[in-house]
């Protein structure tokens, strides 16, 4: 009888024994597979964060790329805008430069003109003239040196009465006639627009007035057109 019991006994052990083991084994199982879950989701969330940082950090760049290129080209506009506004600020100080020619006289009339026919003259007219009252300032059409200046013409004839003639850079003469006083001597360096003499009635002439010439030598016979040269120099005759 006792032997029995003993037997029973030992195999009911047995069998706790084997169980014991399997269910230790499958809670093995259950905590490992529960591991390798939670590796692998902390590598594919770790793995999604990489692929968020990169891409971030290729969008900064080109955001970064783009910045500087946006600044370069509103650099360059800004420039630009600068000559522009440069180049219009030259443009407009050079209109209200004044011209290195200018008119002989202020406030005058145009009277007889170059090469005009008629019975005052023994050729053509050989110059411009300006209507003006006796004593008025007459002014160095440009600067340069006093060649001539005197009673007769300043040496070219009676008809042209008291005259100065002045000479200038690259072959170029003015001469002014009909004078009632010179204020000038030959050999004198005068500027643009000093005052040379008075205007008057002496010689040739019907009435107050100044004869002015352009001439490509000091003397009679050598005038072009005085008033399309004055004009070409920015003179508004």
């Amino acid at each position: 009888m006792s032997q029995r019991v003993t037997s029973r006994s030992s195999r009911t052990s047995q069998l706790r024994t084997r169980a014991t083991v399997l269910a230790a084994g499958l809670g093995v199982s259950v905590a490992l597979g529960a591991g390798v879950a939670s590796a692998a989701d902390t590598t594919a969330a770790s793995g999604t964060a990489s692929a968020v940082q990169a891409q971030a950090a290729v969008q900064a760049k080109a955001a970064k790329a783009e910045a500087a290129k946006a600044e370069k080209a509103a650099q360059t506009a800004a420039a630009k805008k600068a000559a522009a506004a440069k180049k219009a600020a030259v443009q407009k100080a050079a209109k209200k430069a004044k011209p290195s020619w200018i008119d002989p006289v202020k406030k005058y009339t145009l009277s007889a003109s170059f090469a005009q026919a008629g019975g005052m003259w023994q050729h053509k007219h050989s110059g411009q003239d300006f209507a003006v009252p006796s004593g008025t300032q007459v002014l160095a059409a440009h600067g340069g040196t006093v060649v001539k200046a005197g009673g007769n013409g300043a040496g070219d004839g009676p008809a042209y009465g008291n005259a100065v003639v002045i000479k200038h850079g690259n072959g170029t003469y003015s001469q002014y006639a009909h004078l009632s006083k010179i204020e000038v001597r030959i050999g004198q360096v005068v500027k643009t627009g000093q005052e040379i003499a008075r205007s008057g009635n002496t010689g040739n002439s019907s009435g107050p007035h100044l004869h002015f010439e352009i001439r490509t030598t000091p003397n009679y016979g050598s005038a072009i057109d005085p008033v399309k040269f004055l004009r070409a120099k920015g003179v508004k005759v």
